[in-house]
């Protein structure tokens, strides 16, 4: 079992994402079959298109943003839900005039990441 305030877990700067952070709030280590994370984008920060070959279960906690899955753009805010499916192209841009803030969870797998272009 495992209980800790968010503000405990280290925000590292996401490397190839632009002004957007990551907390692993919960690990491969404490759970056996998801890990929790929670990303956090600046005002005009985002990720660039990429894919994961693990699935994505998201919640937006606070912001807007554009989400592009495949060729199709979404409008997501507060209280939205998101699925990202593996091995389907995605990337992030907050749009809204606050830090855009999501909790992911994905399958504790290899996740292997290719990124498909740089710009985000």
């Amino acid at each position: 079992m495992t209980i800790k305030h968010s503000n405990e877990v280290e925000a590292k700067n996401v490397t190839a994402g632009n002004d957007t952070t990551i907390q692993v709030l919960i690990s491969s280590q404490e759970g056996p079959n998801f890990a929790l994370r929670k990303f956090c984008m600046q005002k005009g920060g985002g990720m660039p298109r990429h894919t994961n070959t693990v699935e994505h279960e998201q919640y937006v906690l606070r912001g807007a943003a554009t989400i592009t899955i495949g060729e199709e753009t979404h409008h997501v805010k507060t209280g939205d839900v998101v699925f990202i499916p593996e091995g389907a192209v995605h990337s992030y841009q907050n749009t809204g005039e606050e830090p855009f803030e999501f909790l992911c969870i994905i399958p504790n797998k290899e996740d292997k990441i290719t990124i498909v272009d740089e710009a985000c």
